[in-house]
């Protein structure tokens, strides 16, 4: 795991030189993507640290996530917007996600887990645009801290009566009683928020409005799936107790997805409506984790993956507009086919994307979704139906709503794009669109 560690820790020695930072994190992800292997057992083991499949996923997300970042945030460098601390905040934020996917220790996993917080909040505070960012701020880290302090309290506990916090090697089956369910509790809902769960994903829209470009896709890209992967590693722990609670997560995810859904067709702030995506995509990654099968495992890191690519490619396509027009309403920048005439196609292949159309990664996943929960549950195709339907209604409000119509007259002919943002664009959908070619890469068939 060092060869990925070590590279990133000497980058931050050469923060001020961006094009050098951009090129090696590119080299960075080539050799994650150069190990890959095709079994679910571990390796790259010391200090640790060590991959399984799905952690190697999420580290090679989090690197092109990264490598991806510095090229859209061009502007800062441009605008001489304190550069080389933005990029040395960046490499710190991506050091603690892969200590954070690599862990092989729930303490350290956990330290890893709440240092990713601080970059994320530098971030959002100081390259963020409007005053009320210091309130997001708050508010994504009073949500996080206050309920991952019973998280820490209940791997505490664990070392206690087990005097071992690796993981894989704690295994609990406990009996459910009142006081191994608030061991449970405690213990999820730090995961909880940071998937976001509906009722607890307040905070994800405000942090997404206020924070950067880079503040924005890495929330969406990476962040959000730090959550999922807790999940992963924790529940196993928990599985008599957590199937006997199945029926409540998978309820209120699906009831509030629906909600979130309807709250999606009446939003006029651009990137509000793909934050508020975000909680609905997420909604039904926590059903499939809750239900114990291995489709919806499956289904789940799929739609993960899918999702880090098209949400953040949306993210970048929504900054670009923001940067053109200077306003992110869509009651102002509509009409953007006539004034962007060649992002109107980038903007139809990520919103098709958004809405899990083939052959992207989030059909195959939601596909996967929904037979597993139909399995579980005849019940469930219900909220999965509304789902569906509401999902490719606010999907295309967004798209048909910024591309067509009558653009603002108080806007000036622009710059249609730049090859820099042209191939970020690129380098998000080839991913998205052609893994589903090998998808035993992706899922671990």
């Amino acid at each position: 795991m060092l060869k990925f560690l070590l590279p990133v820790v000497l980058l931050m020695k050469f923060k001020d030189d961006w094009k050098l930072v951009q090129v090696n994190l590119g080299l960075l992800s080539f050799l994650v993507g150069l190990s890959c292997f095709h079994n679910m057992y571990m390796c790259n083991l010391g200090f640790s640290l060590g991959m399984d499949y799905i952690s190697y996923i999420m580290i090679y997300l989090s690197i092109w996530i990264m490598f991806l970042i510095i090229i859209s945030s061009e502007r800062v460098k441009f605008m001489k917007n304190f550069c080389g601390m933005f990029v040395l905040v960046n490499l710190i934020l991506l050091f603690s996600l892969l200590v954070a996917f690599s862990s092989l220790n729930y303490l350290l996993f956990y330290i890893s887990f709440e240092m990713s917080l601080i970059p994320t909040l530098i971030l959002i505070l100081g390259w963020g645009y409007q005053p009320e960012r210091i309130q997001a701020g708050v508010y994504m880290l009073f949500y996080t801290l206050a309920l991952s302090l019973p998280l820490l309290a209940s791997l505490l506990y664990i070392y206690m009566s087990e005097y071992s916090l690796t993981m894989m090697l704690s295994n609990f089956i406990l009996d459910l009683s009142w006081v191994n369910s608030l061991w449970y509790f405690s213990s999820v809902t730090a995961f909880l928020v940071k998937l976001p769960m509906y009722m607890f994903h307040l905070w994800l829209p405000k942090a997404h409005v206020e924070a950067p470009v880079a503040g924005s896709m890495i929330l969406a890209g990476v962040l959000l799936k730090l959550g999922g992967y807790g999940l992963i590693r924790v529940l196993f722990m928990f599985q008599k107790i957590s199937l006997n609670f199945s029926w409540l997560w998978v309820s209120v995810s699906l009831v509030g997805g629906v909600v979130i859904s309807m709250l999606c067709l009446r939003q006029v702030d651009m990137k509000s409506l793909i934050a508020y995506s975000s909680v609905v995509h997420m909604s039904m990654v926590l059903c499939g984790l809750m239900i114990f099968s291995w489709w919806g495992l499956m289904g789940a890191v799929v739609v993960m993956v899918g999702h880090g690519l098209c949400s953040s490619g949306l993210f970048c396509l929504a900054n670009m507009v923001y940067e053109r027009v200077s306003s992110r309403s869509l009651l102002v920048s509509k009409g953007l086919l006539n004034f962007m005439p060649s992002m109107g196609l980038w903007w139809f292949l990520f919103s098709v994307g958004n809405m899990a159309a083939p052959p992207t990664l989030n059909l195959f996943g939601e596909i996967n979704l929904i037979i597993s929960l139909m399995s579980w549950s005849t019940l469930t195709i219900l909220g999965l139906m509304f789902l569906s339907f509401f999902s490719a209604a606010y999907t295309l409000y967004m798209y048909s709503l910024s591309q067509h119509g009558i653009f603002l007259n108080t806007l000036y002919s622009c710059s249609s794009g730049k090859v820099r943002e042209y191939l970020v664009l690129f380098l998000h959908w080839f991913p998205l669109n052609v893994l589903i070619l090998n998808l035993n890469l992706v899922s671990g068939i």
